[in-house]
Order: structure tokens, then C-alpha cells, then sequence
């Protein structure tokens, strides 16, 4: 019995967001009113309230109470992240699918979209990928630039979605053999090309380049986890 109350407390509430009577920054009831609100026992209700601080969708400050999040797509999509980590390796081969579709568009999107701004952002983190020293830089500073492109394209939703599939594991470990091969120069130029084209406002090109790009490393992961070394 328990589950289903906690489903049916979990649906009263996002009722309860979707109606307006709780919004962006509300502050949820002391549990029991909440409790009785939903009509749910206080336990049904204290787990609900769980599952959904762990989806972001409400947030517990201690000593303040629970409120409801911004409810962004960023915020929500957060979680995404964390699972891809503990996915297998058949999921990595399609999660590396699912960026290869994704970002090449989201690419285009940032050459016709992009802010002065924007581009003198992704610029900086293409100068600290070129400075780097340390492989973890290089690991950091790529993450960055795809955050930044992914942003350029003013599409929240879909750079939120991007950022939780590139799994921060697989991106160490594809350095780690581009490190390896001696092939940093080469991708590092690769990177640097993408923003040529999204600074000329040229979509296809940026498009077309960071197909490229992720087909390389849907590549190279591929070619690992063939040799077990994903």
C-alpha cells in the first residue's frame, strides 16, 4: 500500500505546482498540514517529499522549510547526470548516440544565436584548453566549452539535456586516449574550428564540424569498449 499513496502524494503535489497554488520559491506546509492537504498519511507524504527533492523539483533548507525549486530545465534535469554515471556499457555506446543527434543541432543553434558575450566565453575556454598542463584540465576545460556552446544556443532545455548524457566518466577516459595517441593538438584544433564557425554565424559549417567531432569520439568509445577498456 505504501508506494501507491506515495505515488498518489507525489501526484497532489505536482497538481498542486501545475494549478499555480504552489509555485517557483513557495514554501511547502509544515508536513502535517501538508498531510492532511493531500489526504495521505504523514509517512506517504514525507516520502514524496523525498523523491521529489531528489528530482529537484522541491529543495529542504534546514531551519527554513521545504521549498519549491525555479523549476528550470537545468535544475530539473540535474538528476540525469548522476544516473548516466552508473550506467553500463551498451547505455554509453547509445548515450553517445543520443549526443551525436543532439549537439550537432544545439551547435547550429549557438552559430545563429550566440551573444558577443557567449562567444568571448567559449573563446576563453578554447585559450585554456590550449594552455593546458595537466590532463584534467583539459578534461574540465572541454566540458566547459560544450556547456558554453550548449548555452549559446538559447535553448535551455536542450543544453541542460546534453550536459546530463555527456557523461563526465567517458569524457575523462576519451582524453585519457586522446592524451595517449598524442592526438590533443588535433582536437583541440577541432574545438577551435567549432568556434570559428559559430563566431561567422555560420550554421552548417558549425553543424557539420561538431558532427564530425562527436563522431570521432562516438568512434573511439566505441573501439574501447570493443577492447574492454571503458
Amino acid at each position: 500500500m505504501g508506494a501507491p499513496l506515495i505515488e498518489l502524494a507525489i501526484d497532489k503535489i505536482r497538481g498542486l505546482i501545475r494549478d499555480g497554488r504552489l509555485g517557483p520559491g513557495d514554501r511547502l506546509p509544515p508536513e502535517a498540514q501538508l498531510s492532511e492537504q493531500l489526504g495521505v498519511s504523514r509517512s506517504s507524504t514525507r516520502e514524496a517529499v523525498r523523491a521529489l527533492v531528489t528530482v529537484g523539483v522541491l529543495d529542504v533548507r534546514r531551519g527554513d522549510g521545504t521549498f519549491v525549486t525555479n523549476l528550470s530545465a537545468e535544475t530539473l534535469l540535474t538528476g540525469l547526470g548522476r544516473a548516466v554515471e552508473f550506467m553500463g556499457e551498451e547505455s554509453i555506446l547509445e548515450l553517445v548516440e543520443a549526443r551525436r543527434v543532439i549537439e550537432p543541432q544545439v551547435t547550429a543553434l549557438a552559430a545563429t544565436r550566440a551573444t558577443a558575450e557567449e562567444r568571448a566565453e567559449i573563446a576563453a575556454h578554447l585559450r585554456l584548453m590550449r594552455r593546458w598542463n595537466e590532463y584534467d584540465d583539459l578534461v574540465e576545460h572541454d566540458a566547459d566549452f560544450h556547456a558554453a556552446v550548449a548555452r549559446a544556443s538559447g535553448n535551455l532545455t536542450l543544453a541542460a539535456l546534453l550536459n546530463g548524457i555527456s557523461s563526465a566518466t567517458v569524457r575523462a577516459r576519451v582524453w585519457r586516449g586522446v592524451v595517449d595517441s598524442d592526438a590533443a593538438d588535433v582536437t583541440i584544433a577541432e574545438h577551435a574550428a567549432i568556434l570559428a564557425a559559430i563566431e561567422a554565424g555560420d550554421a552548417r559549417l558549425a553543424e557539420a564540424l561538431a558532427l564530425a567531432h562527436v563522431s570521432g569520439v562516438e568512434h573511439w568509445i566505441r573501439a574501447a569498449v570493443e577492447q574492454d577498456v571503458v
